[in-house]
């Protein structure tokens, strides 16, 4: 990773970008973006696509989601606390003692996830953390004091956490799920120009927005785009880290490569590619399997229009939907790599089908 590239890393990944508010880490990305593009498209919800070749009828799509976790102030009590509700899988457990950022039109307001003393729980009727007991504290002592402060019903709320290296192998920090994806295939875009490699085919790198709360943007862009390939990545889980049911889970572990997923959303001869790509480079790569979806922006694209051939390559993840998201940076490198080189292995007009 050259300095350029770990720069836009850690601008875009400490950036904020929840659910529904995505805009600013949108416009970092495209500003990254414009110099490896020949055009960009973006829609109504803020999903942003880069196009190289914009006038090929064959389209591929290489996507990741640009969305994050957080929270919504829900409810403000008389004496100055806040309540707050989720916006996509935020972890109620993990919040007590955390600080926050919340976002209102006159800026960040500063909080923290408050929590009783342990000198003061009855461990015979100690309560978990949960969302009917989780709360701010934004130092206010009355409902008034907090609205004077812009803080209304609706605004978002982030942990206020920052990427890190940690070691010398791995980086970590919370909304790597999945601006980390984000980051991949603006590389991907990076390499394709600095290799002065000519694409026969319309290239559409898509960050799509309002992944978690159910694959929204991308469902959207897929219909305008209609592609024919779609190559997505997200996250997945670091199945050897402690506490998982390995066998439920399947394995996989940072630092071993990208994950390849079986399935049925899965197309098998462009998975079959994808592996072959990974092969005839030399790149590692794990192996899971699922029973139904995918649960990432595979499925939108998948079942889109009349069916789009796609396949998902996985980011091995620790913690993930925590502030302390980790993941190997061979990992990323090499996620980087699998992808670039099976875009190049895909032929203008190539047919995916089983039965021709």
């Amino acid at each position: 990773m050259d300095i350029k590239s770990e720069k836009f890393l850690f601008k875009y990944l400490n950036n904020y970008s929840p659910t529904g508010f995505e805009t600013s880490g949108q416009r970092i990305w495209l500003d990254y973006m414009k110099p490896y593009i020949d055009e960009y498209i973006s829609d109504t919800y803020g999903t942003v696509v880069g196009v190289i070749n914009p006038k090929s009828e064959y389209k591929v799509v290489i996507e990741a989601h640009a969305d994050e976790i957080s929270w919504f102030v829900n409810y403000i009590t008389d004496d100055g606390y806040i309540y707050v509700i989720k916006n996509g899988g935020s972890d109620h457990q993990i919040a007590p003692s955390k600080r926050v950022n919340i976002y209102t039109e006159r800026g960040i307001v500063k909080g923290v996830f408050g929590w009783p003393a342990i000198h003061v729980r009855d461990s015979k009727t100690e309560k978990n953390p949960s969302l009917e007991n989780i709360f701010i504290d934004v130092g206010c002592d009355s409902k008034k004091e907090i609205e004077k402060l812009g803080i209304h019903v609706g605004c978002v709320i982030t942990f206020e956490d920052e990427l890190i290296h940690l070691n010398k192998n791995y980086l970590t920090g919370r909304a790597l799920d999945n601006r980390m994806g984000g980051f991949m295939i603006a590389e991907v875009a990076k390499r394709l120009k600095e290799n002065k490699k000519n694409l026969d085919f319309g290239l559409y790198i898509v960050n799509s927005v309002q992944e978690e709360i159910g694959l929204r943007g991308a469902q959207m862009i897929a219909e305008r785009i209609n592609p024919d390939v779609a190559i997505v990545t997200d996250v997945t889980h670091d199945t050897q880290s402690p506490m998982y049911n390995k066998k439920k889970s399947g394995d996989v572990k940072a630092g071993k490569g990208p994950a390849l997923t079986y399935g049925p959303a899965v197309q098998n001869n462009l998975l079959k590619l994808l592996i072959k790509s990974a092969k005839s480079n030399k790149i590692p790569y794990q192996l899971i399997a699922t029973s139904r979806h995918t649960g990432t922006d595979t499925d939108a694209f998948a079942y889109s229009n009349d069916g789009v051939a796609s396949a998902l390559i996985s980011l091995p993840l620790k913690y993930m939907h925590t502030t302390v998201e980790t993941v190997h940076k061979k990992d990323v490198e090499n996620c980087i790599k699998l992808i670039y080189e099976s875009v190049l292995n895909i032929k203008k007009n190539q047919d995916f089908r089983y039965i021709k």
